[in-house]
């Protein structure tokens, strides 16, 4: 390697490792083109006012004298603004460093001398790219204005309405919507296209020697047959002659099929993308939120706490890979994505965070294995994130553990407890299991003992739940960190202590308002 091509491929690997450099470069990507970014908003909301003040100015000049400093405000100024921005996006298209070092380790690898001119090369092809691409010739067109000494220039202003494709995320929605019947849409402008040529030779041949006719050159022809396929019909170029007119009737026959055609395809489009737009505003929806509980898997438990969550007024996001338990938790009135939670794309693709935005991740999958993997995905991503997850088999408790689960929740232990008491008793076995299966209407809720209720009321005997036909189920004890199922009278309440009660829901409301009410007295 000679000294030139050495010294080019050091200033490339100096370059590519500053941070400082990498920094900035990657301030004004985030700035131009990711729509995550905070800044980003804002910046496309002054380009869109500098976009509109420019076109105004425009009209103005028409019929009115515009002060000096409004033109030069709009030939100088918005120019110079959108040149300093085509600037900054030409430089972010595509990294020069890496295409020198990628060129020179790729030489390296294969035992040859590095070729600088190969590598020049495919840095102007990388460059090209970018400057031929639709969105920078709009961007370049905006700039011309500036040179207002040719007068035609200035109506180049007109193309910076263009760029509102590039801050609008509707247009660039609508745009890409589109997009996917390119192959529909050019058969369609091939069709018009010919229907368009033939029809103008046609009433071009049969009109033009017909004094009475308007049509009198091949460009009124042309003019005739847009108008017509189009099925505008201005009126003032029209065909006299009997064939004129035959040709006229084809023409607007073609016209209608056009538009039904073009129609058919647009709404084909939307209703073939319209899970995907809902899904996109979902997550956008998703990413302005500050605090959320995020559900891994929608099964039986993963359901019932999220009716409880989301009575309590807590937004909770659902993820699942099953589509028909995503539909279940839609239903359910519950924001819902059909994404894998044990895979880290998913994730990616929401753009969350899961350290400042989730309260908590609780992983509810009644499977273990899906409930270690969820959690050592998340753990890969964040390792502060609080994690809950449910334990089906208690011989997979280690392994959620050191998967890096904070709180584990295991069913059967309360099962089992419960059980104990309640053996021979098959009456109460039932009532567990309409409860469960929340028959009846009748609910199981947690009142918790504050500072105030403790020191109000101080021995079970002195709720009188039963007076409300509320069923004191049992005490989960803070300070012991236990459950006591059935709690005798003399059994005493501190603060912390959680309230186990079953009942109707409009009972146990009451009950909980006599509590504070009792408190108050």
């Amino acid at each position: 390697m000679n000294f030139f091509a050495r010294l080019i491929v050091d200033i490339a690997y100096f370059i590519h490792t500053s941070d400082a450099y990498q920094h900035k470069k990657r301030f004004f990507y985030d700035l131009l083109e990711n729509n995550r970014f905070k800044y980003k908003k804002f910046f496309d909301f002054l380009m869109i006012i500098l976009i509109f003040l420019s076109v105004f100015i425009l009209i103005a000049e028409v019929k009115h004298e515009v002060p000096q400093y409004i033109k030069f405000f709009n030939i100088y100024v918005i120019s110079i603004i959108f040149f300093i921005e085509y600037i900054l996006r030409f430089w972010i298209s595509s990294s020069v460093c890496e295409i020198i070092i990628a060129k020179s380790e790729h030489d390296t690898m294969l035992g040859r001398e590095f070729s600088l001119s190969r590598a020049i090369l495919k840095v102007i092809k990388a460059k090209l790219s970018f400057i031929f691409s639709f969105k920078a010739i709009i961007d370049l067109l905006a700039i011309l204005p500036f040179f207002h000494e040719l007068r035609l220039l200035r109506l180049f202003v007109l193309f910076r309405v263009f760029k509102l494709f590039r801050y609008a995320t509707s247009f660039q929605t609508f745009s890409s919507v589109l997009s996917t019947k390119k192959f529909e849409f050019i058969m369609l402008l091939m069709f018009a296209s010919i229907v368009v040529f033939v029809s103008s030779v046609l009433v071009y041949v049969m009109e033009a020697n017909n004094p009475d006719s308007p049509v009198n050159t091949l460009f009124d022809a042309l003019y005739w047959s847009i108008v017509t396929i189009s099925t505008v019909g201005y009126g003032d170029v029209t065909a006299v002659t009997t064939e004129g007119r035959i040709v006229a009737m084809f023409v607007i026959i073609a016209g209608v099929s056009v538009l039904a055609f073009t129609t058919s395809i647009v709404v084909s489009a939307f209703t073939e993308k319209l899970d995907e737009i809902k899904e996109t505003k979902i997550i956008e929806d998703i990413r302005k939120l500050k605090k959320f509980y995020l559900i891994c898997g929608y099964e039986h438990v993963a359901q019932e706490v999220a009716k409880k969550l989301a009575h309590s007024m807590t937004t909770v996001i659902v993820l699942d890979e099953d589509e028909h338990r995503i539909a279940h938790a839609k239903r359910d009135g519950l924001v819902a994505l059909n994404y894998d939670p044990g895979d880290t794309q998913s994730y990616k693709k929401i753009g969350i965070e899961l350290g400042t935005q989730v309260k908590s991740v609780l992983c509810l999958r009644e499977s273990d294995v899906e409930n270690v993997y969820t959690t050592l995905t998340i753990r890969s991503i964040n390792k502060d994130v609080n994690i809950v997850s449910l334990l089906m088999d208690d011989t997979n408790r280690k392994k959620l553990s050191f998967a890096g689960v904070n709180e584990i929740l295991y069913p059967k232990g309360l099962v089992g407890m419960i059980s104990k008491e309640l053996i021979g008793r098959p009456v109460a076995f039932e009532v567990i299991h309409a409860l469960r299966n929340d028959y009846y209407g009748v609910n199981i809720e947690e009142i918790l003992v504050d500072d105030r209720m403790s020191q109000k009321i101080v021995y079970v005997k002195e709720l009188n739940n039963t007076k409300f036909r509320v069923v004191l189920l049992g005490i989960y004890k803070k300070d012991k960190k236990r459950f006591f199922f059935n709690p005798i009278d003399e059994t005493t309440l501190e603060s912390g202590d959680y309230l186990l009660v079953i009942g109707k829901i409009i009972f146990i409301k009451e009950f909980e308002k006599y509590l504070h009410k009792k408190i108050k007295s």
